[in-house]
């Protein structure tokens, strides 16, 4: 089983892409699962989303431009909340272990759709501590095979998606690249138009998982 993983800032096109990767793959014959980081892996999600709805009073839901929401979560940064973040991602990468174990011999690849990078991009990467604790996370979780980071200009991610205020998607945007140097394994895929980004998100997986000792050698090269 193949671990291919997306994360990103929220309108960076994700879903759109994950798709079409999926479709493809399903295309050429390869079981594919997807699973989704907030509903198959975050530990108690109902119980922190009401904590937060009550706590921070921010909406609920996905933005859209004709809905925009302003939501209070993930873009609160005060110490005891990152405190309780250290607790709840921990669990989540405890999680994380069981979750990829249970799903080893149903599949060829699993497509996660978030990853626990996209919980570690929250912290204060500028602190030693937050520092250590990503290091040590990273070694604990499965590495995925292909963990694609799917950049974007936050002013465009922002007219796709309107939740969060602008100055706080630019700051994410700065922690995921960061988080991309820290790890060392992840790829970052440059925000193009929509086609030319799945042509790139298919290059890489083919690169790096149809080589001739690889379990997909037989994946048909891209026109």
């Amino acid at each position: 089983m193949k671990i291919v993983s997306f994360s990103g800032i929220d309108g960076a096109g994700k879903s759109t892409q994950i798709c079409a990767l999926k479709a493809w793959l399903a295309e050429v014959g390869v079981n594919v699962k997807l699973l989704t980081f907030w509903d198959d892996v975050v530990v108690l999600p109902h119980f922190r989303e009401f904590i937060s709805r009550a706590a921070f009073k921010g909406d609920q839901g996905i933005g859209s431009p004709e809905k925009p929401l302003q939501r209070r979560d993930k873009n609160i940064t005060a110490w005891p909340v990152t405190a309780m973040r250290f607790g709840l991602y921990l669990m989540d990468a405890i999680n994380l272990c069981r979750v990829t174990r249970g799903t080893r011999k149903s599949t060829d690849v699993v497509i996660f759709d978030r990853y626990i990078y996209d919980e570690l991009a929250n912290l204060p990467l500028n602190r030693w501590l937050a520092r250590a604790f990503i290091r040590l996370l990273l070694k604990l979780i499965p590495r995925p095979d292909i963990a694609y980071l799917i950049d974007a200009d936050p002013v465009a991610a922002l007219s796709r998606k309107p939740e969060y205020p602008l100055e706080f998607l630019r700051n994410n945007r700065k922690a995921y690249l960061a988080l991309s140097r820290l790890d060392g394994h992840i790829t970052v895929i440059e925000p193009v138009p929509v086609e030319a980004m799945a042509i790139s998100i298919r290059n890489v997986f083919l690169q790096r998982l149809s080589g001739p000792e690889e379990d997909f050698a037989g994946l048909p090269a891209l026109p």
